[in-house]
C-alpha cells in the first residue's frame, strides 16, 4: 500500500464516508447482541468522525494545491504543511481499517464491543484535534509569505499558537492512539517510553535512587498497559507542567551502566572506547588565511572559568597513537584503561587520513556520548574513522555559550593533537543530531571568525537552527509528539539560553551518572518487589478505566470523557485567548492548563544560538553542509528552512528526507529496519565529506529508499 501522502486525498475522504455509513447503518439495524450502550456511542462517534471528514476534505484540497512551495526543491518533498496532510490521513486509514473491521464482525459472537468502541472513540479524539491543528495551519498559511514555513514577524500568532498548545487536550495521543503516525515497528517502543515516563513519574522524587527507581518503576506499570486512557492521561499531565530535573534524570536513565551495558552487547565492538578530559590551555593554531601567523583560543571561562572539557574516543580499529602515554595522560579513569594493543591478536592500524568529531544530542540538557554509543561504534566500523565525541556541559547548570565554548575547544584541540587520535586529519567532518547538529554549525561558524581551518563538511541530523517558539506548520506536531512535545521543546529551549538558569557550578567527570550507581542487593530486591506488584496488577480486576487510581496527581488529570471525541471542551479560558474556529467546532480542552514560558530571551536570537537567524557574513565560508530531516519531526522546518537559507546564499547544501521517523531517530537505530537504513543515509553523507574528490557524487550512490527524498545544491 502506499504511505499516506502519497495517496489521492479524495480517495482516502470517499472510504472515510462510505465506511461511517456502513457503521451508522449496521448499528442502528437490528441485531441479537445486546449492545445497548455501546451501539449508542459508536453510532455517535461515526458520526462526528463523518462530520469532521466532511469539514476537512476541503482543507486538505486546500494545502495540497500550495504546499509544494514550501518545498526545499522538486525533489525533495517535505515540510510541515505536507507533514500534517500525512498524519491526519494515517488517522483516517487507521479509522477507516476500524471501522472495516467493526462493520465485518459486528454480529460476531467474539465481538469486542467495548473495546473496538474505545478504539474508535479515541480516533475520533485525535481527528478532532488534528481540524484543530489544521486550522492553525491555514492561519500560518495566510499570514506567512510563500514559501516562508515561519512567523518570524508575527509575535502574536505564535503567541496564540502557545496558548492553543496549553489548553488543548492531548492525552488522547498518547493513549490508544500512541504513535499511530509513525512506522509501526517503532509503536511498541514509543509504548514502552510513555508507559516508563509514567511510571517512573510515579516513583520520582520518593526516597529511592536511580537504577532501583527506574526498575521498580517499570516494573510496577502494569495499570499503565491495561488502561490507555489513563497512560495518556498521566502524560499529558506530566509534559504540560514539565519539571526539568525529572526529564532530566527520566532520559539519563540511558547513560546507567546497566542500559549502556545491553546497548553495547548489541552494538559493534570496538577496539578503542575511553573518556578523556583536557585540561584548559590556552591552545595555538596556524590561521587559514596565512598559516605562518597563529590564533590563540582560550578555553572555555562562560559562567564559572576556565573548566577541563570532557571527551570520549571510539575506534573500530587501533592506530598508531591511540595507546601512546601522552593520549592515555588525558584518561578521565584512574588508572588509565587497558587498551587493546595488550592483546597479542590486535594488529596496530596506521592513522587514518579522516577524523569525525562528534556532538551527542538531548536538548542541551540530558544525556552523553555514552548514550549515544551504540550508532558510533557502527559509524567507526562502517566510516573505518576514529570518532571524538565530545560530552559538553549540560543546561540549566551551563546555558549557552558554555557547550559552544566547550565544543569549539574540543574542535580546535583535535585539530592539534589529531595524531593521538589515530587521524593525519587531511579530512574532518564534524557530525550530530538535534541539539548536536546546532553544535556542528555553530562550532563551524566560530571557526570562520577566529580565522582557523573550517571543517571539511558537516552531517547535521534534524538539527535545531531556530531556538525559538516561533509558530511553525511541523511545530504543530509537539501536540502530539511523545518525544517532544512543546512543553519540554520549549523548557530545553529556555534552559540553554539560561532563563531557567540554576545555581552555577562545574560539572566534574560524568558524575551525574553516579546516582544510578546501586547495590546489587537493594536492586534484585526492588525487581522482586516491582515483579510481585506488576503481576499483581494485571491480576486485579478492578484496575479498569472506572476503577480506584491512587495517583497522588489525579485532579490534575485531563477529563476522563474526553476520549469520547467529541468537539467540547472542559474549562475554557476567555475567549479572545483562542483561535477563532469554524463556526460549531472548538477542539477539546484540557484540565490542567499547561505553563509555556515563550522563548522571549534575546540570547535565543543570537545567531550562534540560532543559526537561522544568522546574518549571511557569519555563514559564509561553511563548508558543506549535509542535513538528515525527518518528515514527522517537530523540527523539519528549521531543517528545510535551513538548507534554503544556505543555497540562497551560494553555500554547498543538501536535505534529505525520510519518512515514518520521530525525532531522535539515530538512537533507535538498532530497533527497526527503517531507522537502520537513516542511519545509513547518514553514514554516506559522511562519507562524501570525506571523499573530496568527488565533493557531489551522483544520488545514485545513496542507499534506494522509497520513501526517502534528497536533494544536492548543484553550488556544492
Amino acid at each position: 500500500m502506499r504511505v499516506a501522502s502519497d495517496m489521492d486525498y479524495t480517495v482516502v475522504f470517499a472510504a472515510l464516508e462510505t465506511v461511517c455509513e456502513d457503521n451508522i447503518a449496521i448499528m442502528c439495524g437490528p441485531s441479537d447482541l445486546p449492545y445497548g450502550n455501546v451501539a449508542n456511542r459508536l453510532v455517535t462517534c461515526m458520526r462526528q468522525i463523518q462530520e469532521h471528514g466532511r469539514a476537512l476534505e476541503p482543507v486538505v484540497g486546500s494545502f495540497t494545491a500550495v504546499y509544494h512551495h514550501y518545498d526545499f526543491d522538486e525533489q525533495t518533498p517535505g515540510n510541515g504543511y505536507r507533514t500534517l496532510v500525512k498524519v491526519l490521513q494515517s488517522c483516517l486509514l487507521h479509522i477507516i481499517h476500524k471501522g472495516r473491521y467493526i462493520a465485518s464482525n459486528y454480529n460476531s459472537a467474539f465481538f469486542r464491543a467495548e473495546h473496538n468502541a474505545s478504539e474508535m472513540e479515541a480516533y475520533c479524539s485525535a481527528l478532532c484535534q488534528l481540524r484543530a491543528l489544521l486550522h492553525l495551519a491555514q492561519q500560518l498559511i495566510n499570514d506567512n509569505e510563500c514559501g516562508q514555513l515561519y512567523s518570524l514577524q508575527d509575535r502574536d500568532l505564535s503567541r496564540k499558537f502557545v496558548q492553543e498548545y496549553s489548553s488543548m487536550h492531548k492525552a488522547c495521543f498518547y493513549g490508544r492512539c500512541l504513535g499511530f503516525q509513525f512506522s509501526p515497528t517503532l509503536r511498541p517502543f514509543l509504548q514502552t517510553v510513555v508507559i516508563s515516563m509514567v511510571s517512573y513519574g510515579e516513583t520520582y522524587g520518593k526516597q529511592q535512587s536511580g537504577l532501583g527507581m527506574a526498575a521498580l518503576s517499570l516494573l510496577t506499570s502494569g495499570k499503565y498497559v491495561m488502561d490507555p486512557e489513563l497512560r495518556g492521561a498521566e502524560f499529558e499531565r506530566i509534559t504540560q507542567n514539565l519539571d526539568m530535573q525529572f526529564w532530566k534524570s527520566f532520559w539519563n536513565l540511558t547513560e546507567s551502566g546497566l542500559i549502556a551495558g545491553f546497548s553495547r552487547i548489541a552494538s559493534c565492538p570496538v577496539q578503542m572506547n575511553f573518556t578523556l578530559t583536557l585540561p584548559p590551555v590556552t591552545l595555538h593554531l596556524p590561521l587559514a588565511s596565512d598559516p605562518s601567523l597563529t590564533a590563540t583560543v582560550s578555553p572555555p571561562i562562560a559562567h564559572w572559568g576556565p573548566g577541563p572539557v570532557h571527551m570520549r574516543l571510539i575506534s573500530h580499529e587501533l592506530r598508531e597513537g591511540q595507546d601512546s602515554e601522552e593520549l592515555l595522560s588525558f584518561s578521565r579513569d584512574d588508572p588509565p584503561p587497558i587498551t587493546a594493543s595488550h592483546l597479542p591478536w590486535v594488529q596496530k592500524q596506521p592513522r587514518s587520513p579522516w577524523l569525525l568529531i562528534h556532538f551527542h544530542g538531548g536538548g542541551f540538557v540530558a544525556q552523553t556520548s555514552r548514550s549515544h554509543e551504540n550508532y558510533l561504534r557502527s559509524w567507526s566500523k562502517e566510516l573505518n574513522v576514529p570518532i571524538l565525541s565530545v560530552d559538553y556541559s549540560l543546561s540549566p547548570e551551563a546555558p549557552f555559550p558554555r557547550a559552544l565554548e566547550e565544543c569549539f575547544y574540543a574542535y580546535c584541540w583535535a585539530l592539534n593533537n589529531c595524531h593521538l587520535l589515530g587521524s593525519t586529519a587531511e579530512r574532518v567532518c564534524l557530525a550530530g543530531d538535534s541539539a548536536g547538529g546546532n553544535l556542528c554549525v555553530t562550532v563551524s561558524m566560530k571557526a570562520i571568525s577566529n580565522g582557523i581551518r573550517v571543517p571539511d563538511g558537516i552531517m547535521a541530523a534534524y538539527p535545531a537552527t531556530l531556538l525559538t517558539t516561533d509558530a511553525s506548520p511541523s511545530r504543530l506536531l509537539t501536540l502530539i509528539d511523545p518525544l517532544l512535545p512543546l512543553g519540554v521543546l520549549t523548557k530545553c529551549l529556555n534552559a540553554y539560553a539560561g532563563a531557567d538558569c540554576q545555581t552555577v557550578q562545574p560539572v566534574v567527570g560524568s558524575s551525574s551518572l553516579s546516582s544510578l550507581g546501586r547495590d546489587t542487593a537493594v536492586l534484585l530486591s526492588d525487581l522482586t518487589q516491582g515483579a510481585s506488584n506488576w503481576i499483581q496488577s494485571f491480576l486485579d480486576p478492578m484496575r479498569t478505566s472506572g476503577g480506584t487510581r491512587s495517583l497522588s496527581s489525579a485532579p490534575m488529570r485531563s477529563q476522563s470523557n474526553n476520549t469520547r471525541g467529541t468537539s467540547t471542551h472542559a474549562s475554557t479560558p476567555n475567549r479572545e485567548d483562542h483561535m477563532d474556529y469554524p463556526e460549531g467546532f472548538e477542539p477539546m480542552r484540557s484540565e490542567c492548563l499547561a505553563f509555556v514560558r515563550p522563548t522571549s530571551s534575546p540570547v535565543i536570537r543570537n545567531p550562534f544560538v540560532s543559526p537561522l537567524l544568522s546574518p549571511n557574513n557569519l555563514l559564509r565560508g561553511l563548508p558543506p553542509v549535509h542535513i538528515v530531516a525527518s518528515a514527522l519531526d517537530a523540527l523539519l522546518d528549521d531543517s528545510v528552512m535551513f538548507a534554503k537559507k544556505l543555497r540562497d546564499m551560494g553555500q554547498p547544501v543538501s536535505l534529505t528526507v525520510v519518512e515514518d521517523l520521530p525525532h531522535g531517530f539515530l538512537s533507535l537505530s538498532q530497533l527497526a529496519k527503517e531507522t537502520e537504513v537513516a542511519s545509513e543515509i547518514c553514514v554516506e553523507q559522511m562519507r562524501k565529506i570525506f571523499q573530496q574528490e568527488n565533493p557531489t557524487p551522483a544520488l545514485s550512490k545513496r542507499p534506494k529508499l522509497e520513501d526517502t527524498h534528497q536533494s544536492t545544491n548543484p553550488s556544492g
